[in-house]
Order: structure tokens, then C-alpha cells, then sequence
């Protein structure tokens, strides 16, 4: 299928630009440097949720706690046909839905949709293919109970959106019924981290040292194979793809050649890049204006594809 690649924002007042600035300070001298393999893993995932309330939520988004399984969930938004599984980031060693509510938040107003983000288990403690157990229980569990398989996307960022891929992929291989869409942001899809082929140029929150640390604690010695790096799986017969990346950061290049790989599959996509943003600046949403199109681009997206699903329902009722 041909790949759509658009560039997209960038057109920023002088508010903007200054709020830009300060953002990425805060990421690069505030976020980073407890970020690397001599601070510990407890301590990491303090800071990280710690950090993460700088985040503006989204106003007037119910949320509420729930089971799926034995997977424990956030859901944001009131029930709605429409669902997003959205899984966190964090490396595969942090994270949590709470880290990621100021973007869970503002999809789920943008999209009115459920957003159910689940607090799937992290390694060291458990490694892969852990993480992607509890997503594809979560996923199990929404048809279950009752949801279309045509009414639900899957998306992801960082190893959230590596995860999305490999969930993506498990689903087709177990001929489940398919999402009508997945949408990746910043994803992690290599973990063999070769750093030949990354630059760190502009890049406020990741470093390679912690990068291959994380890696090898989830995946051990083989982080080639597809459950872990999904970028080296089968990117055939899946659904449409919308991959997002900002033009600062190491995990650009994931995008880039996950961008290049669809280019020979059967498998819709479309490619979005932010110049001069960072690593998950969607986190941003409420506050910077690129994060706030970018989340409307995705809302449009999924409402593009779930309108088509409907009509494909209605297209076979009719039939029969």
C-alpha cells in the first residue's frame, strides 16, 4: 500500500516558541538525568510519577478504575461504543496509566471515546512476554464484553507504542477479530538498540546507556525477536497505522524505518512528524498547540475508521 507521510506543525507564536523552550528544559534538566542505569529502578519510577503531574488532565474527563481480567485498568471517558487500549510508556521498566493521563485524558475528550489504558506488568520483575499477555487479555476481555472488534483501536507510545504493534501483530496471528485501527507514538519497535543508527541531537528525555539497559531487562539476551521488537515481525495484514514522531529524539529512526517497511506490505499507513518536538510531546496536550493537533489528528484518524467499520457493518446487514 503507498504511505501517506505528512509534516506537521512547526508554525509557532512567539508564546509558543517560548513555552516550547521551557518544556524542553524541564524534560532535559528535570526528567532526564534520573533517567539512566546508575539510578535505580524504584527511583525512576518515583520520579516518573512524580514528574508526570506537571501534565495538564483534561477537564471534565470521568475516570475510573477497572478489571479485565487479571489486568488492572484506568478507564477515561463515559462508555462509549468507540473504545481506545492505550498502553503506556516507560521502557518497558516504568509507567503506569496515571503518567500518561494528561494525553489519555485529552484523546478520550477528543475522540469521545472510552480509553481504557491498563497497568499492564513491568519488567525486571516480569519480562516479555509479560507486558503483552495482560494487553492482549485486555483486548480478549473488550470483545468478551460485547464490544465490536470493529469499534475498538489499539495505540500506544514509546515501548507503549512498540507493545501496540506486537498486540497488533498477536491478534492476527491468532485470527482474533481486528481493531479498526492502531495509532503509534514515538514508538520503541528495536530493541537490538544499534546506536549507529541514532542521533541524539535535540533529544531532552532518552539516552542510549538506559535505552539498552531496559531492553535486556525485558527482554534478556534475544531483543531481536518480534514479541519484543516488533519492527523485525510479519507487517502484513494489519490495520491501518498511524505513526507519529517528533523531529528531536532517538526513537525517530523507529518510526522512520517502520515507515519505510510499510511501504512493501498490505498494511494502510500514515506518517506524521512533528520538526522540533521530542520524545511523546503529546503529553503536552492542553498546553502546546503541536500537541494538541496532533491529538486532533488522531481523533480524526479513528473517527475515520470507525465510521468506515460502521458502514461496513451496515454494508453486510443490508446484504443478508
Amino acid at each position: 500500500m503507498g504511505l501517506r507521510r505528512e509534516l506537521l506543525g512547526g508554525q509557532a507564536t512567539a508564546f509558543q516558541a517560548a513555552l516550547a523552550l521551557a518544556l524542553r528544559g524541564l524534560l532535559r534538566f528535570g526528567v532526564r538525568p534520573a533517567f539512566r542505569p546508575g539510578i535505580s529502578l524504584g527511583a525512576q519510577r518515583f520520579w516518573l510519577n512524580t514528574t508526570s503531574r506537571a501534565g495538564m488532565v483534561a477537564g471534565g474527563v470521568p475516570r475510573h478504575r477497572a478489571r479485565f481480567g487479571s489486568v488492572p485498568a484506568e478507564v477515561l471517558g463515559r462508555p462509549q461504543d468507540q473504545v481506545l487500549l492505550y498502553l503506556h510508556g516507560g521502557g518497558y521498566v516504568s509507567g503506569s496509566p496515571a503518567t500518561r493521563r494528561s494525553l489519555t485524558s485529552h484523546l478520550a475528550r477528543r475522540i469521545n471515546a472510552s480509553v481504557v489504558a491498563p497497568a499492564y506488568r513491568l519488567a525486571p520483575e516480569h519480562p516479555c512476554p509479560a507486558a503483552l499477555d495482560d494487553a492482549l487479555m485486555v483486548y480478549q476481555r473488550l470483545l468478551d464484553k460485547g464490544h465490536d472488534a470493529g469499534h475498538i483501536a489499539v495505540g500506544g507510545d514509546a515501548a507503549g507504542g512498540g507493545l501496540a504493534l506486537a498486540l497488533l501483530q498477536r491478534i492476527r496471528d491468532l485470527a482474533l477479530p481486528a481493531p479498526a485501527a492502531g495509532v503509534l507514538l514515538s514508538p520503541w519497535l528495536d530493541l537490538t538498540v544499534n546506536q549507529e543508527q541514532r542521533s541524539d541531537i535535540g533529544e531532552t528525555l532518552l539516552n542510549i546507556p538506559w535505552l539498552a539497559q531496559a531492553a535486556r531487562l525485558y527482554a534478556g539476551d534475544d531483543t531481536a525477536r518480534p514479541q519484543a521488537s516488533p519492527l523485525y515481525g510479519d507487517l502484513n495484514g494489519l490495520p491501518p497505522l498511524l505513526i507519529q514522531s517528533g523531529g528531536d529524539e532517538l526513537l525517530r529512526v523507529d518510526s522512520e524505518r517502520l515507515a519505510d517497511r510499510l511501504r512493501a506490505t498490505d498494511t494502510p499507513s500514515r506518517y506524521q512528524l512533528f520538526p522540533r518536538r521530542w520524545h511523546v510531546f503529546q503529553t503536552h496536550a492542553g498546553l502546546l498547540a503541536d500537541a494538541d493537533l496532533a491529538v486532533a489528528e488522531i481523533g480524526d484518524f479513528l473517527h475515520q475508521k470507525w465510521e468506515k467499520a460502521v458502514n461496513n457493518e451496515q454494508l453486510t446487514g443490508n446484504s443478508e
